[in-house]
């Protein structure tokens, strides 16, 4: 009786561990909040619509069709009726630089203007400022001014006689200074040019106030930095910016170990809340520097923060620009005859960088924008995996400007992804092919042949070199058109990406170059629940509008964090 009694409690209890499983995986199941009614472009190719999804704390735990998020809505949870908007993947800028964007924002604006208005700019703010104190601006674009010319340090003398003056290019690759700064730089006519720079000069070998690159170093060195409340308030300015245009994923394209401190002070009061992929800069010259000998003792820091902040990669700038004239080329360029650009590392130190990077365990991104450096970083990056293999490397190659057909093969083959800017095609058709003729310029910005060639791309914008707008880059991919439309049809057409490519360069193919497309880049279910609402169909507007597709609001790990003003 007693072994009776005994095996009935057992199976009582048994059974009564089972209801309280049962009950746990209901509770479990009970979404925070549920959207429904929605045009949903999951990018997903298991999945590619849905019009429903449900959220639990940061991850989607639902996604289907019209009713199946019923049993997942409990007397607490939220309900959020789409009304037939469209919906797609929080959208992942592939490279920015995100305390340039916060810290331009407190700076003269000439982001594409005429000298004229930039030179009133200055002269209003040296009126406002004591003598000596530095003006400080950026976004100036001589390829947009009638002449067409680099503007000289006897503009700025005019217009702030008593104050250093220091205006970066818009592409950050050549900075315009006056008289003054060139004193404190300490740059003078015996001056020579650095390794990965050039010093302007006039016809007496003076410096005309034009510094290219490396060249810029000893007068940025004066500049005194910003305080930590105007940094903070640079970064969440950044933040704001990147949110209101849909962005909830981005990777910062070189940064120092300062400014990520002062990203994680942001990220631990809980105010900073995008989720930033950050390359830590290495020295300047062939040097490690201080940001990467402290990450490389203290290893990768990856999914910090609930999956906010990832440093595991490093980021080398081989080259410089095509609108300067510095990014280094295999050639001459055809409007400077005996001029190839400038490396920024000799292929010693280059070798050593990527090598160290390797052994650290790091990722590693390099700027190269002209099929010489292009060279040299898939010849480097294929000498070190060689010698020290990986199968998995997923090294990049940021913009990947202007290739040649043996440098797009080797780039597939090898596994190397380009990380490519699509606005920088339509912001440079009007001197590229100048800068390199008719014949390289037809594996210049070429999208299509690298996809073809088994490659996926990672897009950006490279704000603050560009605008944020990842639509204005989604339109400039599939019709190589500028936001005026020109030219019609498209510049070199026969590049252009489709409407699902172009959403994969700034969603999942973004998040592939980060080691991060099994927590999101798509609308898939245990993946973070980063979407935004957009105010019409990105896969049946006309391709004119793609560029003025506006976002309605923008949730990251299920927390709306944008709603556009009705005013």
């Amino acid at each position: 009786m007693k072994k009776i009694m005994s095996s009935a409690i057992s199976m009582i209890l048994l059974v009564s561990m089972f209801s309280g499983a049962a009950s746990a995986v209901a509770v479990e199941e009970v979404a925070d909040s549920v959207y429904v009614n929605g045009n949903i472009y999951t990018m997903d190719d298991q999945v590619k619509k849905a019009s429903e999804v449900a959220i639990k704390g940061q991850k989607l735990i639902h996604v289907g069709k019209d009713g199946t998020s019923k049993k997942y809505i409990g007397p607490k949870t939220k309900v959020i009726d789409l009304q037939g908007k469209t919906v797609i993947p929080g959208l992942n800028d592939g490279h920015i630089h995100f305390p340039s964007i916060g810290i331009n924002l407190l700076q003269i604006n000439g982001f594409n203007k005429p000298k004229e208005d930039i030179l009133k700019l200055v002269k209003e703010e040296a009126s406002k400022r004591a003598a000596g104190e530095w003006i400080i601006g950026n976004g100036w674009n001589h390829e947009l001014w009638p002449d067409k010319q680099f503007p000289t340090k006897k503009e700025l003398d005019a217009v702030a006689p008593n104050n250093p003056v220091l205006l970066d290019r818009v592409d950050g690759h050549s900075i315009w200074v006056n008289s003054k700064a060139l004193e404190l730089g300490g740059i003078k006519k015996e001056t020579l040019n650095p390794q990965g720079g050039e010093i302007i000069r006039d016809s007496k070998g003076e410096a005309t106030g034009v510094l290219i690159d490396t060249a810029g170093d000893p007068v940025y060195s004066k500049v005194p930095e910003y305080s930590q409340d105007r940094i903070e308030e640079g970064l969440l300015k950044a933040q704001s910016e990147l949110f209101s245009n849909g962005i909830t994923s981005a990777s910062d394209a070189g940064t120092h170990l300062s400014y990520i401190n002062d990203m994680k002070k942001l990220y631990e009061k809980g105010e900073l809340k995008v989720r930033l992929n950050v390359m830590v800069a290495n020295g300047e010259g062939g040097e490690t520097g201080e940001s990467l000998e402290y990450y490389y003792k203290k290893g990768p820091e990856n999914g910090l923060y609930g999956d906010r902040l990832t440093v595991s990669s490093l980021k080398l700038v081989g080259d410089g620009s095509l609108g300067s004239r510095s990014a280094a080329m295999l050639e001459d360029y055809s409007d400077r005859p005996g001029h190839k650009g400038n490396y920024r590392f000799t292929d010693e130190e280059l070798y050593r960088l990527v090598k160290e990077a390797r052994e650290n365990g790091w990722q590693v991104a390099t700027h190269a924008i002209g099929d010489g450096a292009i060279q040299q970083v898939i010849d480097t990056y294929e000498k070190v995996l060689k010698e020290n293999p990986l199968d998995d490397h997923r090294w990049r190659i940021e913009h990947y400007q202007i290739a040649t057909a043996e440098e797009i093969r080797r780039m597939a083959d090898l596994g190397i992804i380009p990380s490519m800017q699509p606005t920088h095609a339509t912001s440079d058709k009007n001197m590229a092919e100048t800068r390199i003729g008719p014949e390289r310029i037809k594996y210049a910005y070429a999208w299509r042949k690298a996809i073809d060639a088994g490659t996926h791309i990672v897009g950006g914008s490279d704000a603050p070199v560009e605008l944020i707008n990842p639509f204005h880059g989604i339109y400039a991919a599939v019709t190589r058109m500028d936001r005026e439309g020109s030219p019609d049809g498209g510049w070199y057409p026969e590049e252009k990406m489709n409407r699902t490519e172009a959403i994969k360069a700034f969603t999942i193919w973004a998040a592939e170059g980060a080691f991060e497309e099994k927590i999101k880049g798509s609308l898939t279910v245990g993946k973070l629940a980063d979407f935004i609402v957009i105010d019409r169909d990105i896969m049946t507007v006309p391709e004119s509008e793609l560029k003025d597709i506006t976002v309605l609001s923008t949730v990251v790990g299920g927390e709306e964090v944008y709603k556009k003003s009705n005013e």
